[in-house]
């Protein structure tokens, strides 16, 4: 197959296609690195390659959701809103660390900061709370898509934001109504919503909404959820 043409994609997003994340099977055991370009190009998720991710959850003391609208730079689902934040460990030794998914922890406490501007020091590893993990694939468009194992981490907190432009387009704090509403919008076609969001809402978000000061009953690090 002809290389695929990137000259064309935003510059600062092209550069982040170099990033080593971590090659898994489909039980999530680690077996090497590829590259996130390599990762989402649909002709490789085809053949089954697949790799770790995590998508956070960051409710503030009011119980609201911070959701984002990625940015229109985005390769993949450009313009979708979608979660507090997702991406990807990276295949390098503090962040490939197992033991209480540290490694997926601290991956995400980086990208707070990356994407949303939020300072280290307010978000700690320890303040973000591992659930469960999902397995999904999806295609964002001829040559780009999706296969990873989603790894799903709350965090609730009152956090400093200074959101990177190139990553997100607008963001805001949702009620479980709001949020209901944004549904019904994507439903007629008005948004779009990325499809990881989509499955974790319409399976698993509210009744994990509803009890956030009894979470640990959810908490499940054995099953992988098959979407």
């Amino acid at each position: 197959m002809p290389e695929v043409n990137i000259s064309h994609l935003d510059k600062q997003q092209v550069q982040l296609l170099a990033e080593m994340c971590i090659l898994i099977d489909e039980n999530d055991n680690k077996i090497g690195g590829d590259t996130k370009k390599n990762f989402h190009l649909n002709e490789n998720i085809e053949k089954g390659l697949l790799h770790r991710a995590f998508s956070v959850f960051l409710f503030n003391t009011e119980n609201k959701l911070l959701l984002q609208q990625r940015s229109d730079s985005k390769i993949t689902f450009p313009r979708c809103f979608t979660n507090t934040c997702c991406s990807h460990p990276l295949n390098n030794p503090g962040e490939l660390e197992e033991n209480e998914a540290i490694g997926v922890r601290r991956a995400a406490q980086r990208h707070l900061k990356a994407e949303l501007g939020i300072p280290l020091e307010e978000v700690s590893p320890a303040e973000i709370d591992y659930i469960t993990q999902i397995h999904y694939k999806a295609q964002s468009d001829s040559i780009w898509g999706e296969n990873e194992i989603d790894y799903i981490l709350f965090v609730r907190k009152n956090v400093t934001l200074n959101p990177d432009p190139n990553e997100i387009k607008s963001y805001c704090y949702v009620s479980k109504e709001e949020l209901r509403e944004l549904m019904r919008k994507a439903a007629r076609g008005d948004v779009k919503l990325t499809p990881w969001f989509k499955i974790i809402v319409e399976t698993f978000l509210f009744k994990w909404w509803d009890n956030l000061n009894h979470l640990s009953q959810f908490i499940d690090h054995e099953k992988i959820h098959r979407m």
